[in-house]
């Protein structure tokens, strides 16, 4: 027997720490040893809390394409093992598959990914049968006490080499089949769609389904490089990558993903990238929602618009909207949908969609996406520019300040906090007076003018984010120039 671990104390001294519905981590510190007991402490969990007690003892494991991924994997499965369970081998999928797949069976799933973030760091997303873990859950696992094995060398590595388990291919029929079998056969025929791949884990599959569903579709930018593509805050570089393509092929649209890909990304005719919180107010409407829950940082356009019941805003992260769909749920709604910035789309309710029927799937999802605008534009006969002009003209961007202490960011908003709306417009004057705070999540703060500036503490990596809405595309781009060059005298 190896040592006895505290998990709380792990995630201390490992600097592994929970982000959304699982752990985080530069990949030097995610050791085999770290992501053994994290896996463990899960599994732990979910026995205490009488989750595991059916005759399927399969556990399915699932990872991106990060280099990282097979040994962290590796570790996932043995810990899975040691527990007692089958690790059941579910190759590279998107997460929503994977996720998808674990609901179905009514099995635990495990992705192993960090996400958009860059590939010096990686994750271990944990879902119940039931879904992606709620911070409820967090907390339990962070409690738990293990009594580890001793797999591993000084250095936390595996002493002996570790098999993942041999390749099942059930999860990503099932994935497939969610898409071909509720959407009508050629709903996407005479589409011409580019795919920026890049090294998305779901690049092969998405091809897959719009192929199967009638597009013409050209791979775009494949790599084997992991590319750190993030549908929140678009690098130039993709910019200019989707101006490039449209010019050259005239597509009527191009699709991709984040590197899990669970966020989507589209463009529209001319291969302007749509954000996520526009996307999701065009998919929401698609599938006919009543309820709508987004987080607070998302584009207000969503109730200026006007075609739904109700609006509900969370703190940012699925794990709060989840909480807040099903509590909607709960309380009879219909059709509960939702989405997040980075245009992560979640279900709640069956969505009838085309005559079919979507069961739900409570975790981030970029397919819904794509083919609720593809659709809705061949449907209409609109192109994807005028879906989007025909939307409250609220516009909406975000940037980030790199590699800045997540401590450091709390205790900057903080001061600001305490100073009151005097100390806000004594650093953020040019955007002129305070008429109102919301300290939902992080800092969002209203002007006179009707112009916002949002400011949180990346919950996944050491960074501190900056969101503002505007009436124009210029003026939103000016004020969050503003607000990031405020924010770059705090590393001072």
């Amino acid at each position: 027997m190896g040592k006895t671990v505290h998990i709380s104390e792990l995630m201390a001294h490992s600097r592994v720490q929970f982000g959304t519905s699982g752990a985080r981590g530069l990949v030097a510190d995610m050791t085999d040893e770290v992501c053994y007991a994290y896996t463990a402490a899960f599994i732990k969990y979910l026995e205490q809390k009488g989750e595991l007690l059916g005759h399927d003892r399969r556990i399915a494991i699932a990872g991106d394409l990060r280099p990282s991924s097979n040994r962290i994997m590796a570790a996932v499965a043995s810990a899975v093992t040691d527990r007692g369970f089958e690790s059941f081998n579910c190759g590279k999928l998107p997460s929503p598959a994977i996720a998808l797949y674990g609901i179905e069976q009514k099995i635990p799933a495990i992705m192993v990914t960090g996400s958009h973030i860059p590939e010096a760091r990686n994750g271990i997303k944990f879902n119940k049968a039931s879904g992606e873990i709620l911070k409820d859950d967090e907390e339990g696992i962070r409690q738990q006490r293990l009594d580890l094995p001793d797999h591993f060398d000084e250095k936390g590595m595996f002493r002996n080499p570790v098999a993942i388990g041999s390749l099942e291919q059930e999860a990503a029929q099932s994935y497939l089949r969610r898409w071909i079998e509720a959407f009508p056969a050629d709903c996407l025929k005479g589409e011409r769609l580019g795919l920026y791949g890049h090294s998305a884990v779901g690049r092969d599959i998405l091809y897959q389904i719009y192929v199967e569903l009638g597009a013409e579709v050209e791979k775009l930018g494949y790599t084997d490089t992991f590319v750190p593509v993030d549908t929140e805050a678009i690098r130039p570089e993709d910019v200019e990558l989707g101006l490039r393509w449209s010019e050259q092929h005239a597509f009527d649209a191009i699709v991709s993903t984040d590197g899990d890909s669970d966020r989507p990304l589209i463009s529209d005719e001319h291969g302007r990238w749509l954000r996520g919180d526009v996307a999701g107010i065009l998919c929401a409407r698609y599938c006919g929602a009543d309820v709508v829950v987004t987080p607070v940082s998302c584009n207000t356009a969503v109730e200026k618009c006007q075609a739904f019941k109700e609006v509900r805003r969370t703190r940012i992260g699925s794990p709060y909207v989840i909480d807040e769909m099903l509590r909607a749920v709960d309380e009879g709604a219909r059709r509960v949908v939702g989405y997040e910035a980075n245009g992560g789309f979640l279900t709640a309710s069956p969505i009838e969609v085309n005559g079919g029927i979507l069961d739900p799937l409570p975790t981030r999802d970029a397919v819904i996406v794509h083919l609720s605008i593809l659709c809705t534009s061949i449907q209409t006969g609109l192109p994807i520019s005028r879906l989007v002009a025909e939307l409250p003209q609220r516009f909406t961007a975000s940037d980030r300040l790199k590699e800045f202490p997540t401590e450091k960011s709390h205790a900057k908003i903080a001061t600001l906090l305490e100073g009151g709306n005097a100390a806000i417009e004594a650093s953020f004057g040019a955007l002129g007076p305070v008429i109102e705070t919301d300290h939902t999540d992080g800092l969002r703060i209203t002007f006179e003018s009707g112009e916002i500036l949002h400011l949180r503490p990346s919950g996944n990596a050491p960074e501190l984010r900056c969101y503002t809405e505007a009436d124009s595309e210029a003026r939103v781009r000016e004020i969050n120039a503003i607000g990031i060059e405020v924010l770059n005298t705090w590393r001072d």
